[in-house]
């Protein structure tokens, strides 16, 4: 795989179609930023918003990096970018005339939300014969789609917000839905992250409104009820021995309802993080336990933000899970390994180190049968 005189090239790959497409510009600066020079040989592969791959140079990879409403990726040092499958390659191929370029050992997604968090590029990775960092197809899927991963959850016993899905072809009661979920309640975009598409709902005029803003984001929508309480996050790291960090808590600012997309990564005094969570010992432990239970019945690898509600002082309540957590200054997942004494470049060669460990594994695994 590499050592100190031959360095591990990884591909840090981000961007995408997604609505997150800025956030994750600025989680991928931030690891690019913090990753082990000494150790690592990093490979920039922006995808635009049209879904093209492009070869970046590193130095310049970004316009207008410090305004994450303005952040962009410069097509200017760009090349269009092509991946050849195979075992024996992993070659990058450049569309503009410079034919295949040094192969990659290991792939870092960036990308969150669809097309890039949801296992399509998982996927793709596998058929390259690309170890990546994060969880697989399986993992990924369900980390995106919160309905399933409401449904799994609940069957797995761990406690869950009370919700209801819908896709176009039904009619969508508010009253009904009021008088199920209480009011107010979130109208929610399935596979979305970030906030994006979500409001808070408290008479028919806004839900109305908030139906038409969600389905312009998925073809499925949730209703999920309000739960009055703190709001906790705590980080996840592994593969078959999860571990947990300690909980963080999330105080919105007074300017926003929730925690929204504008609150997250654009107002800086959207919220205040505390870091850790001020928590009695019995409370964390059931934070932490529930988190790693989390982790494992969705079938997570690598990494994962486990987002909680505790109600009523010693209720806890799992909110979402998110596979590729955001990685910015301000963001929660890096932040709790921090305090839990893992620092930002330690975190980054930990989840490459998974990736490598995983893909050992699996290359044990027999792909064919001997029929003679």
């Amino acid at each position: 795989m590499g050592s100190r005189k031959n360095k591990i090239r990884v591909g840090i790959i981000f961007g995408g179609k997604s609505a997150e497409h800025e956030v994750s510009l600025q989680s991928a600066k931030n690891i690019i930023e913090a990753i082990d020079k000494n150790k690592y040989e990093v490979v920039t592969i922006g995808i635009d918003k049209n879904g093209r791959w492009l070869l970046n140079n590193s130095s310049g990879f970004l316009l207008n990096a410090g305004n994450p409403k303005l952040i962009k990726l410069n097509k200017e040092t760009s090349e269009e970018l092509a991946l050849m499958p195979g075992e024996a390659t992993r070659q990058l191929v450049n569309l503009s005339g410079g034919g295949p370029t040094k192969p990659i050992d290991v792939a870092f997604p960036v990308l969150h939300g669809p097309f890039g968090e949801d296992g399509t590029v998982q996927g793709l990775l596998k058929l390259l014969d690309v170890p990546f960092v994060g969880a697989g197809v399986l993992g990924s899927a369900l980390g995106m789609d919160k309905e399933v991963q409401k449904r799994l959850l609940r069957a797995a016993g761990i406690p869950t917000a009370k919700f209801l899905a819908f896709d176009e072809t039904l009619i969508i009661n508010f009253k009904k839905i009021a008088k199920q979920l209480g009011l107010p309640f979130f109208i929610k975009p399935v596979n979305m992250g970030s906030s994006v598409g979500i409001a808070k709902v408290v008479d028919e005029r806004q839900f109305k409104n908030a139906v038409v803003e969600a389905f312009k984001y998925d073809r499925k929508i949730m209703a999920e009820e309000h739960i009055q309480g703190r709001e906790l996050e705590c980080s996840v790291l592994g593969n078959d021995k999860p571990t947990a960090s300690v909980p963080g808590e999330i105080i919105v600012g007074d300017n926003h309802e929730f925690y929204s997309y504008e609150a997250k990564y654009i107002d800086e005094n959207g919220a205040v993080l505390a870091i850790p969570a001020k928590l009695s010992l019995p409370i964390i432990k059931k934070v932490q336990d529930t988190a790693v239970r989390a982790f494992k019945t969705l079938c997570l690898e690598g990494m994962a933000r486990v987002d909680f509600f505790l109600r009523n002082k010693n209720e806890v309540i799992v909110n979402e899970l998110n596979t590729i957590p955001g990685f910015t200054k301000i963001s929660m997942y890096p932040k709790l390994w921090e305090a839990s004494g893992v620092s930002y470049t330690e975190l980054i060669d930990k989840l490459i180190m998974l990736a490598v460990e995983r893909y050992a594994k699996e290359k044990k695994l027999r792909t064919s049968v001997d029929l003679t």
